[in-house]
């Protein structure tokens, strides 16, 4: 059984190209897959009936490659987490006490990236790490 990832994005992606880039790889992932959105300031994450994990995306964060991102879901999977949570932060990011409450930090690099390619940029990271996961030519080593 696969488990659900959820992306939850502060600020608006609104209509634009970004929005479709995520959009596009979104509806390629054969996982359930769920996105939504919070304002910049406040707004409760959603309940979830499952147990699951939160990755924070922040610039603190570790790199992890394609493959190493994979391996983690996949073990997460079979340890019986029914949820990955993947949090993009607004403007200002995250604060020391959301860091310290997530189950992994990553980053897409040193560079700070604006929200909008980072929502784009996770998408092609799921839809690549369950491609791997079954096995799937999308991704290539080497």
């Amino acid at each position: 059984m696969a488990m659900r990832l959820h992306i939850i994005a502060r600020g608006k992606i609104g209509r634009s190209p970004e929005a479709d880039l995520v959009e596009r790889y979104l509806k390629r992932i054969s996982w359930p897959v769920k996105h939504c959105e919070l304002p910049d300031r406040g707004g409760e994450l959603p309940a979830s009936d499952a147990p699951f994990k939160t990755i924070i995306l922040d610039e603190k964060g570790e790199q992890l490659g394609s493959v190493e991102l994979a391996r983690l879901l996949e073990r997460w999977r079979d340890d019986g987490v029914r949820e990955v949570r993947f949090l993009i932060g607004a403007a200002d990011g995250f604060g020391d006490a959301e860091r310290a409450s997530a189950d992994k930090l990553i980053a897409f690099g040193k560079a700070t990236w604006p929200h909008l390619m980072a929502r784009a940029m996770l998408a092609e990271q799921l839809f690549r790490a369950t491609s791997i996961i079954a096995n799937h030519p999308y991704h290539r080593e080497g």
